[in-house]
């Protein structure tokens, strides 16, 4: 059964290196565009925001010497390399997807408007909105939660590497916990880090439930949206 009509799909930039140690790993990315065809044959209307982590990540870079803001704009520029990069294998598996901008770069994207992403997810299009917010000091979790809240998602899809909140890092800690469900109030109590604050924050105070899954496993995507019991869901 299908259980969102609209959603926001985040995905992590540093995913899309698969083994690699950075770029564009091109079995990542027509895994990822195979998941999202699925699931937009299903009837859901879908809005991907990407991050650019694995081509640049501003903060990193400002530690590294660069300004800030430069550094935050050299991310941006890498989402949209990303977004451009899954419009072309999602293009590629037959699904009809527009780029669309935070910056101003026509022909390379549309100029984004929430009037303009609408239209095209209600005539079928994948719409991908590169670019952040276009503004430094916010993260690409920060741009998914605005752009969720816009376009009236009925939920935030956040694809990471790992199958959903823990109480602690598992990477580091083997006996962290994973949730099944979580509040939001509770995540703040608990210091958990599922995304930066600005974002968190947003998705709670405008009641956007946030599922936090691994995207990496073929077909999790689809299962997320047939409402089983994989990841972890942030409710408000």
């Amino acid at each position: 059964m299908q259980k969102y009509d609209r959603i926001l799909l985040k995905l992590s930039g540093e995913s899309l290196q698969g083994t690699q140690k950075y770029g564009l790993s091109t079995e990542v990315l027509h895994s990822y565009a195979e998941q999202i065809r699925d699931a937009a044959a299903s009837g859901v209307r879908i809005a991907v925001v990407i991050g650019g982590g694995n081509i640049f990540r501003g903060l990193t870079g400002a530690k590294r010497g660069f300004d800030r803001v430069k550094g935050d704009q050299m991310g941006m520029l890498a989402t949209i390399i990303n977004s451009l990069a899954l419009q072309s294998a999602l293009e590629d598996n037959g699904v009809k997807a527009k780029v669309l901008t935070s910056i101003r770069m026509e022909p390379v994207g549309e100029y984004y408007s929430k009037a303009r992403a609408l239209e095209y997810l209600d005539a079928g299009y994948v719409v991908i909105v590169g670019g952040g917010t276009s503004n430094p000091y916010f993260s690409t979790d920060s741009a998914a939660a605005l752009r969720g809240i816009e376009l009236e998602t009925d939920v935030l899809l956040k694809g990471t590497r790992v199958d959903g909140v823990y109480t602690a890092d598992p990477e580091k800690d083997p006996a962290a916990v994973k949730f099944d469900e979580i509040s939001f109030d509770e995540v703040y109590a608990r210091n958990l880090k599922i995304m930066d604050l600005t974002a968190f924050t947003l998705c709670r105070e405008n009641r956007l439930p946030v599922i936090v899954f691994d995207m990496d496993t073929p077909g999790n995507l689809a299962r997320v949206l047939a409402a089983e019991a994989i990841g972890t869901l942030v409710k408000p």
